[in-house]
């Protein structure tokens, strides 16, 4: 079936069937996921009702189901389609002025509530580094019931998502995000700094997958020359800002493990260790003040 021809009177089985054959075309990898996901979506219903109920009609969402169809076959993530995405259990609203965050992020949660776990009912201070969506101040926030948080990007776009998600998440009250570039003016003395900065190299960009390249902001991705221009700033700029003994955990690509322990080493971090994702790649640095 082509996509092209949904009809209200399409049932989900065949539209389930045309998005799969058009992703599958189109070289999305998991058609058959995708395909699922998107029909839910736009449909507004369950994983659970599409299969109970496979010969129900699209009726008026047919329009919709074409829509997503055409843009997730064109390489646009479902999650910018919908604008939201699931982070650590949250839903929570992207633009495109803010970087998709992926589970692999939920990497720099899991580090924090292991390296902390005797610290869950304390005042913490958290400083978030490039805030984003908010994703992980929101995440950390809820994990750690009294703590506190401040949020920084450069971006007033990606500063205003990020409040929203933490007005929607019930967390205002407890962070403000603020608009500036990486540590620059910040004062204070925090317990804790997260950090998932860009840092693919400029020169690595164009090759990313289209799903990335086309709908992540640059300014998100691009970790100048060597990927590591972001962590020269915020792994020095951290020093003054933690607490004694104060952790700082900081998300980074591939290969990159080896660079990144000798800035934290160059900068007076002491006791790092590395926490692996969940596909078992090294993915997150924590180190401490002395």
């Amino acid at each position: 079936m082509n996509c092209t021809v949904l009809k209200a009177s399409t049932c989900r089985a065949e539209a389930l069937a045309g998005l799969t054959e058009i992703f599958e075309r189109s070289g999305i990898e998991g058609a058959g996921r995708e395909a699922r996901l998107s029909v839910c979506a736009a449909s507004g219903i369950s994983q659970t009702a599409l299969i109970a109920r496979p010969e129900e009609t699209l009726g008026p969402t047919a329009t919709t189901v074409l829509e997503f169809a055409r843009r997730r076959a064109a390489g646009e993530p479902l999650s910018r389609i919908v604008g939201r995405r699931e982070f650590w259990g949250l839903s929570l609203a992207i633009t495109p002025q803010v970087l998709d965050p992926r589970p692999e992020t939920e990497t720099i949660v899991e580090a924090a509530i292991t390296t902390l776990r005797d610290q869950r009912e304390k005042p913490l201070r958290i400083l978030d580094l490039g805030v984003g969506s908010g994703a992980l101040l929101c995440a950390l926030l809820r994990e750690f019931a009294n703590a506190r948080g401040v949020g920084v990007d450069i971006s007033i776009d990606a500063a205003n998502i990020a409040l929203v998600n933490l007005d929607a998440c019930g967390l205002s009250a407890r962070a403000e995000v603020r608009v500036g570039d990486w540590t620059t003016d910040l004062r204070g003395s925090f317990d804790l700094i997260i950090s998932n900065p860009p840092y693919i190299p400029t020169a690595d960009l164009p090759r990313l997958p289209r799903e990335v390249r086309d709908f992540d902001p640059w300014r998100a991705l691009d970790g100048g020359f060597d990927g590591l221009a972001a962590y020269r700033r915020l792994i020095s700029g951290s020093r003054s800002l933690l607490d004694s003994a104060g952790l700082l955990l900081i998300e980074f690509g591939a290969h990159q493990l080896a660079k990144v322990l000798a800035l934290a080493a160059r900068y007076g971090f002491v006791d790092t260790m590395t926490y692996k994702d969940l596909s078992g790649l090294d993915r997150v640095l924590a180190a401490r003040m002395p």
